[in-house]
């Protein structure tokens, strides 16, 4: 794992049809962006953090903290084309996407999803997922359900309930939208044509499925509240303010 070098990109798009700004929302005396960035920055295994950015804002605030970001294309389609855009012209071994709208992100995290990724060669990247019970995260079409075969490699992501556990003796498992690829495949990703199932679920991992390339799951025990709107941006304050409490 020495050897390796780790990059973390943190793709940071300014408009938000549900919450414009976003990157830029103040949560208890910091950005939402800041947050992430410092969060990543905890990761024992990233060996830098880079933030990819449409807008002058975004960039202009990081560098007030002297946090690394990067201006891309505003018409730049994925965070993961995004991502890509942002390292093309650096060597790594493998680069970690990192959600920009994750404040809640534990460090652990990345740090499972490098070692996964460096101890499975034939994945060609790996992502968290974490057991879920509750029946309204179940049923929620905003919350990724994944499958997985004995190995943890992925089988399917849907917005449905997945599997249908007829018998009612399985376990549910949500998909935490981060990612470790290694680089040489990250290139190779954008540039495969969009799928059926990826367009009708508008889930981009399952371009990988769909191309016959493996995805490693890591099982993660802590959860991530992503913002995606007003009201997630609210919850997340209401924890930070908890933990600093405490």
């Amino acid at each position: 794992m020495r050897d390796l070098k780790v990059i973390g990109v943190i793709p940071a798009r300014y408009s938000s049809t549900r919450l414009p700004g976003k990157p830029l929302e103040d949560i208890n005396g910091k950005s939402m962006v800041l947050r992430v960035v410092e969060q990543a920055e905890k990761a024992k295994l990233l060996n830098e953090v880079i933030v990819a950015t449409d807008d002058k804002r975004i960039f202009d605030h990081l560098a007030l903290f002297g946090k690394k970001a990067v201006m891309t294309d505003p018409e730049i389609r994925t965070g993961t084309d995004r991502c890509y855009e942002a390292v093309k012209d650096l060597s790594a071994d493998i680069i970690m996407n990192i959600q920009g709208d994750e404040p809640l992100l534990d460090p652990e995290t990345i740090d499972s999803l490098i070692s996964a990724l460096a101890d499975t060669p034939e994945a060609v990247c790996s992502t968290p997922v974490k057991k879920i019970t509750a029946e309204s995260e179940i049923v929620n079409p905003n919350i990724v359900k994944t499958v997985t075969d004995k190995s943890m490699f992925a089988l399917y992501f849907s917005r449905s309930r997945i599997p249908y556990n007829r018998s009612d003796t399985g376990s549910y498992y949500k998909h935490i939208g981060i990612y470790a690829y290694r680089s040489d495949f990250l290139k190779t990703f954008i540039g495969l044509e969009s799928t059926m199932l990826e367009r009708s679920e508008s889930l981009e991992q399952l371009r990988m499925l769909e191309n016959g390339y493996k995805i490693k799951c890591v099982e993660v025990f802590k959860d991530s509240t992503g913002v995606d709107t007003p009201e997630d941006l609210n919850k997340v304050r209401m924890i930070i303010s908890e933990r600093e409490i405490r």
